[in-house]
Parts: C-alpha cells; sequence; structure tokens
C-alpha cells in the first residue's frame, strides 16, 4: 500500500461514480446537474494537482536516482494523453450539467468511460513498473524532500484532499492512511477543514 495508491484509488472510484451518475441523470434536473459539476471540478483539481507534482518533483528526482529516461518520457506521454481525456470531459460535462440535459448526460458518460480507459491504463502502468523502480528509495532523504513538496498546499487544499480520499476507501486502505498520519491531525484535516467537501462534493453520492 502507498500514499500514491490511495490516490489512484480514489481516482478510479470517481470515475465510475461519474460515469454512472452522468447515465441516471434525469433530464431537466438542475440539482443533479449542479451536483455532478462539483464532483467534477473536485475529480479534475485533485487528479490535476497529483500529476502536476509528478510532473514537477517525481519525474526529476526519479531521473537523479538513474530511474530509466524512457519509462519517465512514457510517463510524461502518458500525462499529456491523460491532460487531453481530461479536457474532453470537462467540456462534455460541462455541456450536459450547464443544459441539464439528460441526452447530453449520456453523451458525456461515454466520453468519460474514454477517459477512464485512459486514466486507468496510466496509473497501471504506474503501479506495475515505476513504484517497483521507486521503492528502494521510499526511506531516503531525497524522498522525503520531495514529499515535503508535494504536501506544501493551503491547509484547506489538505483538508479537502484527505475527506476526498477517505470517502469510499478499503478498510485496509484507511488503516494504511492512520499509519503514517496522527489521527489527531487526519481528523482536523479531514472533518474539519475538509468538511467543504463533505458538504458539496460527498452528499452527491449518498
Amino acid at each position: 500500500m502507498t500514499m500514491n495508491r490511495l490516490i489512484h484509488h480514489a481516482v478510479r472510484r470517481d470515475l465510475a461514480r461519474l460515469e454512472a451518475g452522468l447515465r441516471a441523470m434525469p433530464d431537466g434536473d438542475r440539482t443533479r446537474a449542479d451536483q455532478i459539476q462539483r464532483t467534477w471540478d473536485n475529480l479534475s483539481d485533485q487528479l490535476t494537482r497529483h500529476h502536476e507534482g509528478e510532473d514537477t518533483y517525481v519525474w526529476p528526482w526519479l531521473e537523479s536516482v538513474g530511474i530509466d529516461p524512457e519509462l519517465l518520457a512514457a510517463m510524461e506521454s502518458e500525462h499529456a494523453a491523460l491532460a487531453n481525456a481530461l479536457s474532453e470531459s470537462a467540456t462534455a460535462i460541462g455541456a450536459a450539467c450547464s443544459a441539464a440535459s439528460g441526452a447530453d448526460a449520456v453523451h458525456a458518460a461515454e466520453v468519460v468511460a474514454n477517459a477512464a480507459t485512459v486514466v486507468d491504463q496510466h496509473l497501471a502502468h504506474e503501479e506495475d513498473e515505476l513504484e517497483p523502480l521507486m521503492a528502494p528509495y521510499m526511506k531516503s532523504p531525497q524522498w522525503k524532500d520531495v514529499e515535503k513538496k508535494l504536501r506544501s498546499v493551503p491547509p484547506t487544499t489538505a483538508g479537502w484532499f484527505f475527506a476526498w480520499i477517505q470517502d469510499g476507501a478499503t478498510t485496509d486502505e484507511l488503516a494504511y492512511l492512520r499509519s503514517v498520519m496522527p489521527g489527531p491531525v487526519l481528523l482536523v484535516l479531514s472533518k474539519v477543514l475538509g468538511r467543504g467537501y463533505t458538504k458539496q462534493v460527498a452528499s452527491a453520492w449518498s
């Protein structure tokens, strides 16, 4: 278990939720359309921040420790394809939710399904090929410095992240998270600073 895999699970979970939610969105239901738009906005923000962190900090560090440059180039190429898929999804979801159109929502669901395939291929590539190469360095001071940079975000952003990552997490995933973070810190981040996520996003799936 790694934090990276927790994030990947949350991304896959939300893409599946979005596709199902779009397929079931009643025509003309403005309230439901607004809910789905908020869930998409959150997922897009979380995934974009995650990949920008990899591009800015993780890939250069991996190159510095001798990870295969061709593998890192493939990761960057996959990020570009993923960004295109997210852009197409944003356009389709925005159109469906703006008009509260059931027919447009079904179309958006197909676009999201295609994006999920692109996303899953990249996430699986990371998990299968890149993570094993990273494992020997996970306790190094250099990696700890990278982690510090990745975590350098405003408190509210961190709160939303930890509320999001726990929403639908498995028992094993929650246990791992609690093993790497002090319980009181996690509680304050997710329940206090992350309460906006709970009210505005998680409530869409309840």
